[in-house]
């Protein structure tokens, strides 16, 4: 439904027989600007979550590492990161709903 709106809205800029070129295209920018931001705003929500869920796994990686140089027993170690990087996950999706909500307020807010 955006798209259309967005090609219904450059499509009016390129109607007016009176604007100059640079007009046209500045006209098009503005239009473009709404969806331009709700995907940036996508885009960068979708970062975040990627990028601490990777936080997570790589605390868990450390956790290993360590009980490796501690001299823990390998099937232990593989279980106890297992059991970790299964929390992370976990602990990730529950905060799907809220940042769901979050992106849509958000997206919500760029239509207006």
């Amino acid at each position: 439904m955006a798209k259309g709106l967005m090609f219904r809205c450059s499509a009016g800029c390129c109607e007016d027989s009176q604007a100059t070129m640079q007009q046209v295209h500045q006209c098009i920018e503005r239009c473009h600007a709404p969806l331009a931001q709700a995907q940036a705003l996508v885009t960068s929500e979708l970062e975040k979550f990627q990028d601490r869920l990777a936080r997570c796994t790589m605390h868990c990686n450390d956790k290993a590492k360590d009980s490796i140089d501690a001299g823990s027993k390998e099937l232990q170690v593989k279980r106890q990161l297992e059991t970790c990087v299964t929390k992370c996950v976990d602990d990730h999706m529950n905060l799907i709903p809220s940042m769901t909500k979050k992106m849509k307020e958000s997206l919500s807010s760029i239509q207006k």
